[in-house]
């Protein structure tokens, strides 16, 4: 056998191995994020993976909601609907259809502890009939989250959590991990008032990938790059963070 091909088939193995699992045959791509997917290691956004959001304050939950929805609105395209586990009613769910999502294909969970929270995200990540799973959960260790991607590699749904000020930032059985913030819109046109959603997302670790930072806006159920900024050591440096 070929050198070259049997190199490409080992890479291929290590990433399946890792939670980056090749397209399913006849199934769409994930490809309204642009440069964005050119981080991962196929480039292509890992669809039947775990992804973890972290949000740091209360600004940061409505960007890291507004963000997740626009990817909920595109993997739906693909399967079926949505369930999302949470543990707070801070949802306004007819305000979703703005990020391409509708509300009506959106299965709402509600719970109180944490231990339910992450029995039913498992679970409902088993589920082939779903497109993706949300779950909001503020911490959980490597073994959780090892249980979670193994239940994705079998069902090939996609998982996002999204952690709100986790107690600790630990190493995590996930495919990437993001960080959203909200930035100032600018104005449509002349017309004053608010503009489109506009966002700085920022990948902060992604297996075998390239982690990067960029802002976007969200226009017409797409994301319009506004600036690719330095990687994640660079803005540390002029920031002071």
């Amino acid at each position: 056998m070929d050198k070259k091909l049997k190199i490409a088939e080992l890479q291929a193995m290590i990433l399946e191995a890792e939670g980056f699992l090749p397209p399913m045959e006849n199934s769409r791509q994930l490809n309204m994020l642009g440069p964005m997917a050119e981080a991962f290691p196929t480039g292509i956004f890992p669809m039947g993976a775990i992804h973890e959001f972290v949000s740091m304050d209360v600004a940061q939950v409505a960007a890291s909601a507004g963000f997740i929805s626009c990817l909920i609105g595109q993997l739906m395209q693909h399967k079926g609907p949505c369930l999302w586990v949470s543990m707070g009613k801070r949802l306004f769910p007819p305000a979703l259809k703005r990020f391409g999502m509708e509300p009506d294909r959106v299965i709402f969970v509600n719970l109180a502890q944490q231990k339910d929270t992450l029995w039913v995200i498992e679970e409902a990540l088993k589920c082939p009939s779903l497109a993706v799973v949300v779950g909001e959960i503020r911490d959980l260790d490597l073994t959780a989250s090892r249980r979670l991607q193994l239940a994705v590699e079998q069902s090939r749904v996609t998982g996002l959590l999204h952690r709100y000020r986790p107690g600790r930032m630990n190493n995590m059985g996930c495919a990437a991990r993001w960080q959203v913030r909200p930035m100032a819109s600018k104005p449509i046109g002349r017309l004053p008032g608010i503009g489109y959603p506009t966002w700085q997302v920022e990948l902060q670790k992604v297996r075998n990938g390239r982690p990067g930072c960029w802002q976007v806006a969200w226009h017409r159920n797409r994301f319009e790059y506004l600036e690719q900024l330095a990687p994640r050591e660079q803005i540390r440096i002029k920031t002071g963070t």
